[in-house]
């Protein structure tokens, strides 16, 4: 009887502590096969406020990931390159649009693709070209509060 108290209390343990694991990794995010899809990169003059692991999403449609956020290595730029994890059934041509956008007033932010009309299609590891950086909310306020604004 005392064997099976014993028992009993350890599977119960144990599927405690899968159960925490399993939460930790999805609300971490965690990925742990994360060589499905492709990879992009996109330079942007500001990301304020974009962290990695942050969603990639078409017409609202979640389709990837930030996977990492650099500073480019070239000197004579000041420009943030940000490597994307995308679904691998997406397709992407050469002249798509990749937006740094906020959810709501105050929200999280995210990157926003749009699809161009180009015929040819972005490969592994390629560059989107065309780019919009964040909107900086506080600078705005600034200029208008400061009378920049004309």
């Amino acid at each position: 009887m005392n064997n099976f108290r014993e028992t009993a209390v350890g599977i119960f343990v144990l599927l405690g502590l899968v159960c925490v694991a399993w939460l930790t990794i999805k609300l971490g995010r965690m990925e742990f096969f994360a060589n499905q899809g492709f990879e992009l990169s996109a330079r942007f003059e500001s990301i304020s406020g974009l962290r990695v692991g942050a969603d990639v999403e078409m017409a609202g449609v979640p389709v990837g990931r930030v996977t990492s956020i650099t500073l480019d290595p070239d000197p004579l730029r000041t420009q943030a390159v940000v490597r994307l994890r995308l679904n691998e059934n997406l397709h992407l041509t050469d002249d798509s649009v990749a937006s740094i956008k906020t959810s709501g007033l105050i929200g999280d932010k995210y990157i926003s693709l749009s699809r161009g009309g180009s015929d040819r299609e972005l490969a592994f590891g390629e560059a989107i070209q065309e780019t919009e950086s964040a909107v900086d909310i506080e600078a705005m306020i600034g200029k208008y509060a400061f009378g920049g604004v004309k």
